[in-house]
């Protein structure tokens, strides 16, 4: 027993110290993109702080969300907080698997440069949409006469905790939905993604039901993270997979690239050789269609037929 544990122990290392060479070879070439994500994190802090000084304490809005879900109070208010946690947690470990299981479908790095794109949009919508019309706080630290409502000072280290004024959207959704759409589409049980969707309506009701945000900042959310999910995956290529040692590629190729790939592509396969499916990029148009793969097998077939 002693002696299996040793050697799994010791494939588990060389399993994590591989890894870790070739993340470490992505991340050389991508870090440029990482930081930049994570210092948008920051920005997007400092402004959810900025608009605080601008909100206004009053009477809260009509909203049908409060009238059909019933105020958890004040000191349940952790529960979404909670909810919330576990959510991120459990994404951002599943993103590090790789360093230990022996089915990987992803790189770590990739993904959280596809993760940092998504966020990077949602939060700059965000930025935009709560400078343009500040909403009286729902929340109970944002009602008039809390002492936290308005910030007189800049030195108040409570913005940042009890913020004010940054309503639409939810940022907590961004997360949530951003974490729940990337497992959805990488992800490889599907009875986590049908979880993850669950979690995801049961943290817009704790929201509401809270009293954190309106019920228009949660619809906002689901429509707008999903539309921005939907469009940056167009804008930008598919993540390579882990047949191959390619770094991942952040911005589109060109028609000139597709076209000079695809060249190279037709000239391996009728010199016979075979060509690396998760290389393949999406083909340039003709005549209003694209272009299908090519059949490596029908060629193959074909060839060999050939006298």
């Amino acid at each position: 027993m002693t002696l299996y544990i040793g050697r799994e122990a010791s494939k588990l290392w060389k399993r994590i110290c591989a890894e870790t060479s070739a993340e470490s070879n992505l991340f050389i070439d991508n870090w440029k993109y990482i930081i930049a994500g994570f210092v948008f994190q920051y920005i997007h802090g400092v402004a959810a702080r900025g608009v605080h000084y601008l909100h206004r304490p009053g009477p809260t809005l009509q909203d049908l969300g409060f009238f059909l879900l019933p105020e958890l109070g004040q000191d349940k208010a952790y529960i979404s907080e909670t909810v919330f946690m576990f959510v991120f947690l459990s994404f951002f470990s599943w993103t590090f698997h790789p360093f230990v299981f022996k089915v990987k479908k992803f790189y770590t790095v990739q993904i959280w440069c596809r993760v940092l794109a998504y966020l990077v949009v949602s939060q700059t919508l965000r930025i935009f949409t709560f400078y343009s019309t500040q909403l009286p706080g729902p929340n109970y630290h944002c009602r008039p006469g809390s002492k936290l409502a308005r910030l007189p000072e800049p030195d108040v280290p409570q913005g940042v905790i009890y913020g004010c004024g940054d309503l639409i959207f939810s940022s907590h959704m961004i997360f949530t939905l951003v974490f729940v759409l990337t497992y959805q589409k990488y992800g490889t049980r599907r009875c986590i993604k049908q979880f993850g969707w669950s979690i995801a309506i049961i943290q817009s009701l704790l929201i509401v039901a809270s009293r954190k945000h309106y019920t228009v900042d949660v619809v906002v959310a689901w429509y707008t993270v999903n539309l921005v999910v939907f469009f940056v995956d167009k804008k930008l290529p598919e993540l390579s997979g882990r047949t191959n040692g390619s770094s991942l590629i952040l911005l589109p190729l060109s028609t000139k690239d597709k076209d000079k790939w695809t060249k190279e592509e037709n000239h391996k396969l009728l010199n016979g050789n075979s060509v690396n499916p998760a290389d393949r990029r999406p083909r340039s148009q003709s005549n209003g269609k694209n272009l299908e793969d090519v059949n490596i097998n029908q060629v193959d077939t074909s060839m060999n037929s050939t006298p």
